[in-house]
């Protein structure tokens, strides 16, 4: 099975983009900074480099990580990836938020290496995002491309646009979770929570 065409996909300037480096100048003048003083001087040339690695996402293709990791194994238990550290930006703010990411699935005669799901992680946290899109198009890439018997991720992160601006609650977590397949099932379910969140899968 294939991924449908990802819609957030788009060009993304290279990071010696002279265009996108003016832009940068010129926010620091609206901001009432002088661009040309001596610490801000190679400012838009570091930030466009920065914004290039940190939309890396853009430009990655979840296949293309997973199809030569995909193997036959008939193993019928569930299998987790827990604590996927995630480093992302808020799309509404262009503030990162971060924190960490348990995704786990149930396979149908096929195992993926398991490197691979903190690299799918990855491609959707390097993006411009909401944690709850996020956390869905994770689990839609499991399941297009593994195609198991069901998939479960849960994301829980902090968000500096809670932390620095707006309410300023330090400690705020944003917990969000995707169920896929049999993980709707109310046993299967609880088993994944429960490890996901570093309980004990039985009372």
């Amino acid at each position: 099975m294939t991924v449908s065409k990802d819609p957030q996909v788009v060009p993304i300037a290279q990071p010696d983009n002279e265009e996108y480096q003016g832009l940068v100048r010129r926010q620091l003048e609206l901001l009432g900074e002088n661009p040309d003083r001596h610490g801000l001087q190679r400012t838009p040339s570091r930030v466009a480099k920065s914004m290039h690695w940190l939309t890396q996402g853009y430009r990655d293709s979840v296949e293309g990580i997973m199809r030569n990791a995909i193997f036959e194994e008939a193993h019928d238990n569930m299998i987790l990836v827990r604590d996927i550290e995630i480093y992302s930006m808020c799309e509404h703010h262009m503030l990162p938020f971060f924190g960490k990411a348990h995704v786990a699935y149930l396979p149908d005669g096929k195992v993926v290496g398991l490197s691979k799901i903190a690299r799918v992680v990855d491609v959707f946290a390097r993006r411009l995002q909401l944690q709850e899109r996020l956390t869905d198009q994770v689990a839609d890439a499991v399941m297009n491309v593994l195609a198991p018997r069901g998939v479960g991720v849960v994301i829980e992160a902090f968000h500096l646009c809670m932390m620095m601006r707006g309410v300023q609650k330090q400690h705020s977590k944003t917990v969000t979770s995707a169920l896929r397949g049999c993980f709707l099932d109310g046993s299967t379910r609880d088993e994944f929570l429960r490890l996901a969140h570093g309980g004990p899968t039985s009372d």
